[in-house]
């Protein structure tokens, strides 16, 4: 099964210091039901980049936390084992919780088939949104807009052997 990890550039580092995106249980997003009943298509390319761009909103929380991290939002693809994602069942209709999935046990960086990133001209943009996600939650439509604008933005697709690059340690 693909799924979707968000994280920031600094939480990409660690992953590459450490081998592991983290130990479970973490937070990912993934083709579940309740995404395919909300995106109404069978396409499954389509739905895999739905549950990409849910990452990319759950990037731009972890943003949203931490101050320091530079604005761009990255998300792992990895294959994990179909038993090791479940969505939580606790969670229901809840529209944040579409796609979202929980992974058990660790994760390792080396199951990792792609990165995804913003380029750098999406950091102001996702600078605003990180900014104004909290009014966004909170039923601002001006914020939801800005928010929205950060969606404008699509993630470049990077292969696991550029992590290094990325995180700034390679060439």
């Amino acid at each position: 099964m693909r799924v979707y990890v968000p994280l920031t550039l600094p939480g990409l580092a660690e992953a590459h210091r450490t081998g592991e995106l983290g130990t479970g249980p973490l937070l990912a997003y993934a083709v579940t039901p309740a995404l395919r009943e909300w995106y109404l298509s069978d396409d499954i390319e389509e739905l895999e980049y739905a549950a990409l761009n849910r990452a990319a909103l759950g990037s731009l929380r972890l943003l949203a936390a931490d101050a320091g991290a530079p604005r761009r939002r990255v998300v792992v693809a990895v294959d994990v084992a179909d038993g090791a994602a479940s969505a939580d069942p606790g969670r229901g209709p809840d529209p944040a919780a579409l796609g979202e999935v929980r992974l058990t046990g660790t994760v390792r960086l080396a199951e990792a088939a792609s990165v995804h990133l913003d380029s750098a001209d999406a950091e102001p943009d996702v600078t605003a949104a990180a900014e104004a996600l909290t009014a966004a939650d909170g039923g601002d439509g001006d914020a939801r807009f800005v928010v929205d604008g950060a969606e404008d933005h699509e993630l470049l697709w990077y292969a696991t052997q550029e992590i290094p690059s990325l995180v700034g340690l390679g060439d």
